[in-house]
This record gives C-alpha cells, structure tokens and sequence, in this order.
C-alpha cells in the first residue's frame, strides 16, 4: 500500500514540478561558471539525507497541528453532532491537504539547490518564485566553518557556513537563515568537513587569506618601488603633521 502512496505522490510531484518549471522559467540544469583550460568543474546537489531532514523536521510540526485538529473535530462531533458532520469535508482537507503540500514544497526545495565549484569561485542557487544564485571567489572568502546540529548528526549531513569581508552571520534563532549579503550557505552535505579542506586548500592556492592581505602588502611594495628617498621623506613629514593635528 505504502508503494503504491509513494508513486503516487512522486507522479503529483512530477506533474506539479514541470508545471512551476513552466510557469516560472525555473532553470532544471545546474548553474555554470566561466573556467579556463584545464580548470575543472565540480557541480553538487544537497545529499538524500537533507530532504530526509527536512520532512522529519515537517512531520514533527504536522503531526502536532493534525492532533489538534482531529481533536478540536472529534469534540465538535461530540458536542453538536449535526455541525461536526457538517464540517468533515472541511477538517479532512485541513489535516490531508498540508500534508501533500508540504511533499510537493520539500521536493522543489531539494531539486532547485545546487552548488557549483571551480578552482577560483563557488556558485550557489536555489529558490523557485525568486531564484537566489550567489557566486563567492575564494579570494573574497573570510572564513568556512561547518555547523551540525544533533538532528542532522543522525542522518549524516552538516551545513558549510561561507563568510566573507563585510560579511554578516548566522541569525540568532537557529534556523540556518544567513544575514548579510556577503555569505554563502551550502545547505545538507554529507563530507562537509572534505569540501571545506578543499575549499582551504583553494584559498591558500590564491595567495590570500580571505583579506588579500599579500596582495596589499605586494602591492604596497610596488607602489612605493617608484618613491625617490626625498619623496617619501616628505610623504612621511606629511603623514607626522596630519597626526598631529589630529591629536590637538
């Protein structure tokens, strides 16, 4: 029976999937990025564990609504019998409705994550109504840090938290909503902790730490290559000056 159920949604889901494709010109194929000979590419999708994860973490919160509603339907039957017949149609399609809803929403959020990497730059998109695609260059990236919470311990996934400069952080109620323009979110992978060394290992590959704190001081260097002795001289009277005014 329960096979039977699971094709049955699979064969709605599908239908629904290529009807929102169509309305809304929701892209099936991965996001692609610029590379340069011999670059490689690497393309991923959340892992199974991650619409795992999300429908128990539905179920839990359905389950609550669905007892109280059969509650709140079952006293109405018992305190005035003819109005709770009268409600059924309307308290079934509250309690079943959500449910095939809720399928449908997990699925496209699941099919329309993707996440590309190249040697230089990630590129993140999901969303369907308003489609959110980000790309990060890991000469731009602060820090990479991977955060699993016991829930998403069980079913073997971790999320990869991308800041850069500017960047904000991870919002104070849990939920994995990111501030701040500059971040990335690669949501429900299973070897987090490997993309993150690579990423690391590309970082480093860049010769900047996130801040191009070398490509400041190299470009400092250069700069000040063209300086004559008296230049600078004069350059540093002048800084000396400013500080002390500044100080008075």
């Amino acid at each position: 029976m329960s096979k039977h159920v699971d094709r049955a949604c699979e064969w709605v889901y599908e239908g629904t999937w290529g009807i929102l494709a169509a309305w809304f010109k929701v892209p099936r194929d991965s996001p692609t990025l610029p590379a340069a000979a011999g670059e490689t590419i690497e393309i991923r999708r959340p892992d199974v564990g991650f619409l795992r994860y999300l429908t128990l973490q539905f179920w839990i919160g359905l389950a609550i609504i669905d007892l109280l509603l059969t509650g709140l339907w079952i006293m109405l039957l018992i305190a005035v019998p003819w109005l709770g017949i009268i409600i059924t149609p309307l308290a079934w399609a509250l309690i079943i409705l959500p449910d095939i809803a809720a399928y449908v929403a997990l699925h496209l959020r699941y099919d329309t994550t993707w996440y590309v990497f190249s040697d230089r730059s990630v590129r993140i998109r999901r969303g369907i109504w308003t489609i959110q695609e980000t790309t990060i260059t890991y000469e731009n990236i602060q820090n990479v840090s991977v955060r699993q919470g016991p829930l998403q311990r069980y079913f073997g996934i971790s999320d990869i938290v991308i800041e850069t400069a500017g960047g904000g952080g991870i919002s104070a109620d849990g939920t994995g909503a990111l501030t701040g323009a500059h971040v990335g979110f690669i949501e429900g992978v299973s070897d987090a902790a490997t993309i993150r060394d690579a990423m690391l290992a590309r970082i480093r590959a860049t010769r900047s730490t996130g801040l191009g704190d070398e490509r400041a001081c190299e470009s400092s260097r250069s700069a000040t290559a063209h300086w004559t002795p008296n230049q600078l001289q004069r350059l540093t009277e002048i800084r000396d000056l400013a500080r002390a005014l500044a100080s008075s």
